[in-house]
């Protein structure tokens, strides 16, 4: 268990909050206790106010995307293997991801933090892209930026779509693959 997961919870009480605040950006401690099924004073011991469970529920997503990266082992296998790895690491925790995406706010990368952990996922992404675009696997005519942007962009898509019931749960990862390694493709 992480440090912020030991103030919080476990995984599931972590997901179920990031969820919660994504469906109910306003409300309470409170409302989202009763959402997640505890009570308010279950919530209240790990975070005294809405912005404090924000910034807690903000640190566990920066700790799971630096896991993401371990857990792709860009390193190892194919292109194939690795990107497959990277897609279902981030769909694992895919409410995070919803999350994350709901309370990004133009003024976060002015975090140390996340400007470091951002700059951490996106620098892998980019060189996994270029060592695969030298290796001929990825197009050459679109840089290894923006495919990194493009990748992640449709992952976020696809949580999103999900969470609204526009696609099945138990086909993010094939739509995110064959949409993007057709049009990545060489």
């Amino acid at each position: 268990m992480t440090a912020v997961e030991s103030k919080l919870g476990d995984e599931t009480m972590m997901a179920a909050l990031a969820l919660a605040l994504v469906e109910k950006p306003r409300a309470t401690l409170q409302e989202l206790a009763k959402s997640i099924g505890v009570s308010k004073a279950t919530l209240y011991r790990s975070c005294r106010t809405r912005e404090e469970l924000v910034e807690k529920l903000m640190s566990y997503g920066a700790e799971l995307m630096q896991r993401s990266l371990a857990t792709a082992a860009l390193e190892d296998g194919t292109a194939e293997e690795a990107l497959r790895r990277v897609i279902h690491s981030q769909l694992e925790h895919r409410e995070m991801g919803a999350f994350l995406t709901y309370h990004w706010k133009p003024d976060t990368l002015q975090d140390e933090r996340w400007f470091r952990v951002c700059a951490e996922f996106e620098t892998a992404l980019d060189a996994f892209f270029l060592r695969y675009q030298r290796a001929g696997y990825f197009r050459v005519d679109v840089s290894a930026a923006a495919l990194t942007e493009s990748l992640f962009s449709l992952i976020v898509c696809v949580i999103d779509a999900e969470r609204r019931g526009r696609i099945a749960r138990g086909g993010m990862a094939s739509v995110v693959e064959s949409i993007f390694l057709t049009g990545a493709k060489s």
